[in-house]
């Protein structure tokens, strides 16, 4: 009997360890734990993410931002590059009804004559934010390389109308007298007011409040610099969201642009505060150069980063670009499902 009872006890023991490592995360969901897991957090994504086609051309997807109106996500993204005499355009694709796609590319926006006098090759870095049933569009407009740059705004009500888009001009610009770069902005609204985040390598990461959403009034907030730790202060392409208590601040670091070269990766530190101060998980302030790096190369993604996020039913989603290691460093876009562990973003 005694030995009956010690093969009991043990499969007793077996199966309540296979229902805990079973069972633990989705009860840790629903009940608030500490740790939110996927086994998998890339979405499968189909349809138009990035490439180029010789009857097509160029599918960009550099810098993608992502926002919905009704049932439709829409992914707004860099141009393609071609000449000062003809820029091209900020690009903009659709998915109805899923992120993983099948994603749909609709063509590039006009470009405003004033963005000529900055030499563009294309328009970098957009990002749409929506404001009672207004779609404000911000992007980029720079010499390569250089502060020489401006912040421009454009608006519409329809989206997926390319032609409907109505420039504002620029609202912020900076030269090569400016300690900031007016490049890469995002906009983001808090307790009834909105802010515009930008920069980059020159002088790093900046807010500043908007006032109607096409022009920015007050001081300058500086929110994050690699200056100390980096020979060129390589951070650029912030994006902020908030979760719970906390306010997270995405940048990208280090080389972008070089194909299977790049070396770009996203980094996080959160706040209790939009202005800041934010830190990393050590607790190494992110003016000081601090920042935990949760995306990196991986597999045949390389290069990650010029990010955005997007919350949909509780869960954050990430879409980012890449360089593809199977296909000679074409860019393509992808989507991916944070994990959350211990009030950290993370991907693994």
């Amino acid at each position: 009997m005694k030995k009956t009872g010690a093969i009991i006890a043990v499969l007793f023991s077996v199966a309540l360890l296979v229902c805990t490592i079973v069972f633990y995360e989705p009860i840790a969901n629903i009940t608030g734990g500490t740790r939110e897991t996927v086994t998998e957090t890339k979405l499968e994504m189909t349809g138009d993410i990035g490439g180029f086609d010789v009857e097509k051309g160029d599918d960009p997807t550099h810098d993608p931002s992502i926002f919905k109106a009704d049932d439709t996500y829409y992914v707004v993204s860099t141009g393609i590059a071609r000449n000062e005499e003809n820029p091209g355009g900020i690009f903009i694709r659709k998915s109805e009804g899923a992120l993983e796609g099948p994603w749909e590319s609709i063509g590039e926006l006009p470009v405003a004559e004033w963005t000529k006098e900055y030499n563009v090759h294309h328009l970098w870095a957009p990002h749409v934010a929506e404001n009672d049933g207004t779609y404000y569009l911000y992007y980029s407009a720079s010499m390569f390389g250089t502060n020489y740059s401006a912040i421009g705004v454009a608006s519409t009500s329809t989206p997926e109308d390319t032609n409907s888009w109505e420039d504002h001009g620029p609202i912020i610009q900076t030269t090569m007298r400016d300690s900031f770069n007016a490049i890469d902005p995002m906009a983001i609204e808090d307790d009834g007011k909105w802010w515009l985040l930008y920069g980059s390598h020159f002088g790093g990461i900046v807010l500043k409040e908007l006032v109607d959403m096409t022009e920015t009034t007050g001081e300058e907030y500086v929110l994050a610099s690699r200056q100390a730790t980096t020979e060129h202060n390589a951070i650029e392409g912030p994006t902020i969201f908030k979760k719970d208590d906390y306010y997270y601040l995405l940048t990208s670091w280090d080389k972008c642009c070089s194909g299977v070269d790049s070396t770009y990766k996203v980094a996080v530190g959160r706040s209790e505060s939009i202005i800041g101060p934010y830190v990393d998980s050590n607790g190494v302030a992110l003016l000081d150069g601090g920042g935990d790096v949760i995306l990196e190369a991986e597999d045949n993604q390389i290069g990650p980063g010029g990010q955005d996020v997007i919350e949909e039913d509780g869960n954050y989603y990430m879409v980012y670009h890449y360089y593809d290691g199977d296909a000679n460093g074409t860019i393509r876009m992808q989507i991916r499902r944070m994990n959350w562990e211990v009030g950290w973003p993370s991907f693994k």
